[in-house]
């Protein structure tokens, strides 16, 4: 009879959502703290993993951005990448915004401007362009763009170009954080290439919006 009675006991609680392991501790249906953490990665690791998948529909260039590059007389407006930032791209000790190849929308150099990334010298390392970049403060600089060769610890090797130079006085100027999403943009004054950075923000309607 006690065994029946502790059998509907435990049936019982189950019903009322309680977990109760052998030991007869009442966990209140709660994961273990180990799962959390492992959820919580996952999700970490989701939200940025996506824009490896299918990247969303490309919001459109905001407005002000429109008009100060109109102003400068701009033309040919392309989105280059949009990516969330790791920390590797805020990080003051790397002080560059890395744009992989298999993230870029579009092609966004000249044949003649590839090439000349694709060179290199006994002096240099990495050949670089030094390109106008509209922040997105909207104040004006300039910006080294370069090729870079990242080794992985297979042996191979994965293609990107970097902006570096002045990227981490841009990094402070605009407090821009890892996981945050932002758009690289090329745009030509008189064919030469310039480039803007936009800082957005998701919603869940998968529609973005401007800092």
């Amino acid at each position: 009879m006690d065994i029946v009675d502790g059998e509907m006991k435990i049936e019982k609680e189950y019903d009322q959502g309680f977990r109760v392991d052998h030991e007869g501790d009442d966990h209140q249906g709660r994961l273990p703290e180990s799962s959390k953490i492992k959820k919580k990665k996952q999700k970490m690791a989701t939200r940025c993993d996506q824009q490896y998948t299918t990247p969303p529909p490309p919001p459109d260039l905001p407005i002000k951005f429109r008009k100060r590059i109109r102003a400068l007389r701009g033309s040919d407006i392309a989105l280059v990448i949009q990516k969330c930032l790791f920390k590797t791209d805020v990080n003051s000790d790397h002080n560059r915004l890395s744009i992989p190849f298999n993230q870029i929308r579009q092609t966004f150099l000249t044949p003649q401007e590839t090439e000349f990334l694709n060179s290199g010298d006994n002096k240099k390392k990495c050949s670089e362009m030094e390109v106008m970049l509209i922040e997105p403060s909207l104040r004006r600089g300039t910006i080294s763009l370069r090729k870079w060769e990242m080794k992985k610890a297979s042996g191979s090797a994965t293609s990107m170009y970097v902006l570096v130079g002045q990227w981490n006085s841009v990094a402070w100027r605009n407090a821009l954080r890892e996981d945050e999403t932002v758009q690289l943009w090329s745009f030509r004054i008189n064919s030469k290439l310039c480039l803007a950075l936009v800082k957005r923000r998701a919603k869940s309607n998968g529609y973005f919006i401007e800092f």
